[in-house]
């Protein structure tokens, strides 16, 4: 992939873009049978190398005639990523129309140096069907009544715009969105309608993988294990999100419980498997605490932690439990191999990597324990 911001040294995010993909591809699965000890490995999933994205995270620099939306550089000047290359065409086309909603209605930027100003960020989702969720993250709600003013200019502009929000992060610190959220359309959700028959609810707090085609693969690999797998009549998803591996693997004759420390998140998921008809329930509350007072193990879990993996509670407790099979899903192979460490009993059976994250270090592998 070409990239003129990466040629000027506007942007060097792209770690590997130098590195031909097939290189960048055979590190990565390298890296990652280093570290986990599997039987089988399965090909590696490659998707697009550019135009994956799902989300654009933008943030809000220039002035309020001539807002930027992308980073900031050293000294905290903002520099245009509109096109960036790893952004979907529909992301793209509709940040150039907001950056213009933007400046009409003058939305202040935040300055960093100064601390003064409003608006931080743009964050930007799409669907698989085209459908946007903006988020505005605003230092304050002193804008709030001109952003409503002129939410039906920014529809019309955008008329690919499901759900629009403000988020309100207040403090002056590289955090990226703050705790309140404003809904201002009468939508709160996008749902994802993705190939595998599955349509999930996104809120606006609400987790989901930056690289859609990916993250099909993903889904469809954990359901092709489990369906093959005999014996699995109940499913713990922790760590569930909106639901999307319970939701894939909830099917006649087996009970799927989701677990998830969002609310929002939960009430998403329930509504999607209510829709669906499938028995998969969803509880809100912390994965590790949930297990630990558990008097029951279900027969299989799926955990798709944060970086930092799933823990030494976590860990010793599906070691001493009964359940025969684990998949877990990390986007951090050292502290997967740090967990796999602490639960000697289940050994990895097939593993698979997936290039989640084209052009950078980063990448999704995806492993299936056996007790």
């Amino acid at each position: 992939m070409d990239c003129h911001h990466y040629d000027a040294f506007r942007c060097r995010s792209c770690t590997l873009l130098e590195l031909p993909r097939a290189r960048q591809l055979s590190d990565k699965e390298l890296h990652a049978r280093s570290l986990v000890d599997a039987p089988v490995w399965l090909p590696t999933v490659a998707g697009p190398e550019a135009g994956f994205r799902n989300k654009a995270k933008m943030a809000v620099g220039g002035s309020v005639e001539v807002p930027t939306l992308g980073i900031l550089d050293r000294d905290l000047r903002g520099v245009d990523l509109r096109d960036c290359g790893l952004h979907s065409a529909g992301l793209t086309s509709a940040l150039d129309r907001i950056a213009a909603w933007i400046a009409a209605a003058g939305l202040t930027p935040y300055d960093v140096a100064t601390r003064t100003g409003e608006l931080k960020h743009v964050l930007l989702t799409e669907s698989p069907d085209g459908e946007l969720m903006l988020r505005l993250v605003l230092r304050s709600t002193a804008l709030e009544a001109r952003i409503r003013s002129r939410l039906p200019a920014l529809l019309e502009t955008v008329p690919a715009l499901r759900v629009v929000t403000i988020n309100v992060q207040p403090e002056h610190k590289a955090v990226l969105e703050g705790e309140r959220e404003v809904v201002l359309t009468g939508e709160a959700t996008l749902p994802m309608r993705l190939a595998t028959g599955v349509t999930l609810r996104l809120g606006p707090r609400s987790f989901f993988q930056t690289n859609t085609p990916v993250a099909e693969a993903l889904y469809e690999q954990a359901r092709a294990w489990v369906d093959g797998l005999p014996g699995v009549r109940t499913v713990w998803d922790l760590y569930c999100g909106v639901g999307g591996f319970a939701l894939h693997l909830a099917s006649p004759g087996r009970e799927v419980l989701g677990v998830e420390v969002s609310a929002d998140a939960v009430a998403a998921a329930t509504a999607t498997a209510a829709e669906l008809d499938v028995a998969a329930e969803f509880v809100a509350a912390d994965a590790t605490a949930y297990a630990l007072v558990s008097r029951t193990s279900p027969d299989l879990v799926v955990v798709n932690p944060p970086r930092r993996g799933i823990g030494t509670d976590l860990a010793g407790w599906l070691e001493g439990s009964a359940t025969r099979h684990v998949v877990y899903s990390s986007c951090n192979a050292e502290s997967l191999a740090r967990d796999l460490a602490l639960m000697p009993s289940l050994r990895p059976v097939e593993a698979r990597v997936l290039d989640m994250f084209p052009h950078t270090g980063h990448y999704e592998v995806l492993v299936l324990l056996e007790r």
